[in-house]
């Protein structure tokens, strides 16, 4: 059995001074060894360990290429490394030579695409010659070989052709490099099977992988602490017990036969979240009217989440698949939860809903050098403090619904507003928070020749370069940054776009159509604010209540029309769109226009279960 080794960073010994070419690469034919021959005691693979560090060497590897990768991968936790740098007491020559060969390698391979063609050219070369029948990739090292065989796909796939794949300690996954594979990660049609080993102590930008597809993919959870390291280490992902009965079994009790390659392997062992009888249908409802500042409750969202609930279930959604959320329990962190649950594992056909009612509201968020640069739009939770943290962002929720099958159908609806906002006196209440002046202070300056506050420099350069950046493909500004081209909306998977301008290419090299696009359904314009509406005695957002009126309204026509035997009507979800605006116009004086955003493909199909 011929198994070639991708290694991670290079020049091991500049990042571990321990850890000499010679160690480390017998530390892996070892724990490969041996787990090979727990299952066949006369297994003798044979390595070879490919040697691309001179093209690092060769590249540039200047501040430029350095800022623009940071910007792209730091704020997600990949250059661990950099902080113990900094700690170091060693010399400033010494600390330059680790980050050339670690945080540097990296930065120059996400920012440099002749040096990522290079790379591609290596590897396959190296398979072509070695023809190996596994190939193991760690850290850097996976990202490398994803890149590789991805693009040879798009030529026939001899490269992973009948190949076993193993990726360990990996950031393939992670939606800060996403999009330098066009914003999706989908397995690899040509090869015999694809193990990814994840450990969630892994502080290395690693992440995992869930291909929207995973007819030849099983993902590996390979937990390990190691004391005082980064839980990073290639043996301890090899030797891990998982990876015994996962991968070494199957690979160790492959038979020699006449194939069209040297080992034919049956179908491993698998151990899989995706159930083949799980419902087609679920949904995750929040509400959140309680939240603990007394000025900041609302009246209407847990009646909205039972209203929505009341109409899923008579559109055919079964109650068990239902969850709920409301005040207290509605956390950043039991929303996060909960979405999990929603999104992964979906498969083609899945109809999948998320509804949020309480407040929206706009954080800024800090780029590349520590300095506001745009604007997140955020849903409030329950113990939301204007961080991050606590606070449910378009980063995160793509990274969950970027990876659904095109095939599924996603409608994520959101009675809230994100401009912020406050309760008017004698008015309806409006479902958004201004910042506090804190906060606010992160994105104004003072102009000392006007005597005024306005919005800091960086930010509107920012958001210029983001805008020509991100529209490069004609999508619509607004739509997807605001119109000050700052603004990161919820649902529009904005960090997973290529920002360079090559969103086409690099989806076309990866054989995809980039990033699954949801159906929104969104309360109130960019710039609006989205209300209460007291029907009698009981409160609900206005949009909820017009929303569920305008699908029973037609539901009601439809049973009639089939109980006379005549066709039912169709409701598209821009039609529904229509419906809406009229409906709240009718009950709120103030500006509030509904919006539907979502591939037009989806938009002009009608909803279905009406």
């Amino acid at each position: 059995m011929k198994i070639l080794c991708i290694h991670g960073v290079g020049h091991q010994d500049a990042v571990d001074p321990e850890a000499t070419a010679e160690n480390w690469r017998r530390d892996w034919e070892g724990v490969v060894s041996q787990g090979l021959r727990k299952w066949n005691a006369g297994a003798n693979p044979e390595f070879r360990f490919p040697v691309y560090d001179p093209s690092f060497a060769a590249a540039p590897l200047k501040a430029a290429t350095v800022i623009e990768a940071m910007g792209r991968l730091a704020a997600s936790g990949l250059f661990y490394g950099l902080v113990d740098m900094f700690r170091s007491r060693r010399g400033i020559g010494d600390m330059m030579d680790r980050v050339r060969w670690s945080a540097g390698m990296v930065a120059q391979w996400v920012a440099l695409e002749d040096l990522r063609e290079e790379l591609r050219n290596t590897i396959g070369q190296e398979i072509l010659r070695f023809q190996p029948d596994v190939i193991l990739a760690h850290s850097l090292g996976s990202l490398i070989l994803y890149d590789t065989l991805k693009h040879d796909e798009a030529a026939g796939g001899a490269l992973s052709a009948g190949r076993s794949v193993v990726t360990l300690g990996s950031q393939i996954g992670n939606s800060a490099v996403r999009s330098v594979f066009g914003g999706r990660i989908e397995e690899f049609r040509h090869a015999a099977w694809w193990w990814h080993l994840f450990n969630p102590e892994d502080d290395v930008f690693t992440c995992e992988v869930s291909p929207p597809t995973a007819e030849r993919f099983m993902q590996v959870l390979t937990h390990f602490d190691l004391p005082g390291r980064a839980d990073h280490d290639a043996t301890a992902y090899l030797g891990h017990d998982e990876t015994g009965l996962a991968v070494w079994q199957a690979l160790g009790t492959a038979t020699r036969g006449a194939t069209t390659r040297p080992f034919a392997m049956r179908r491993p062992p698998t151990v899989t979240t995706r159930a083949l009888d799980r419902p087609q249908q679920r949904a995750l409802l929040v509400g959140v009217a309680d939240y603990p500042a007394p000025e900041q409750r609302l009246a209407g969202p847990v009646n909205d989440v039972f209203l929505m609930s009341s109409l899923l279930q008579e559109l055919g959604f079964p109650p068990d698949n239902i969850r709920v959320l409301l005040d207290e329990r509605a956390t950043a962190e039991g929303i996060r939860e909960r979405l999990r649950w929603l999104l992964e594992d979906a498969r083609p056909g899945d109809w999948l809903y998320f509804f949020f009612a309480g407040h929206g509201a706009q954080i800024p968020s800090y780029g590349r050098d520590a300095e506001v640069d745009r604007i997140d739009e955020c849903l409030v939770p329950w113990d939301f403090d204007w961080e991050a943290g606590k606070a449910i962002t378009d980063d995160e929720f793509a990274a969950l619904y970027g990876q659904l099958p095109y095939e599924a159908q996603f409608t994520a609806i959101l009675d809230c507003c994100h401009s912020g906002g406050m309760a008017r006196a004698g008015g309806s209440r409006v479902r958004g928070l201004a910042p506090p002046d804190d906060i606010r202070h992160r994105s104004i300056r003072w102009d000392a020749d006007t005597q005024m506050w306005l919005p800091r420099k960086r930010l509107l350069e920012a958001g210029r370069d983001r805008a020509s950046r991100m529209l490069a493909d004609k999508r619509d500004k607004k739509s997807l940054l605001g119109e000050a081209g700052t603004v990161q909306r919820l649902g529009r998977a904005t960090s997973l776009w290529t920002e360079s301008g090559d969103f086409s290419r690099a989806t076309a090299a990866m054989g995809h159509m980039g990033p699954y696009t949801p159906i929104l359904i969104e309360a109130c314009d960019e710039n609006e604010f989205a209300y209460e509406y007291r029907h009698g005695n009981i409160s609900y957002g206005a949009f909820t209540y017009a929303l569920c009126e305008a699908v029973r309204d037609v539901a009601r026509r439809n049973k009639e029309r089939r109980r006379l035997g005549q066709k039912p009507l169709a409701l598209t979800f821009d039609g529904l769109h229509e419906e809406l605006k009229k409906r709240i116009r009718s009950v709120i004086p103030e500006p509030q226009n509904p919006q539907i955003v979502g591939p037009r493909a989806w938009r002009n199909k009608p909803i279905p279960g009406i």
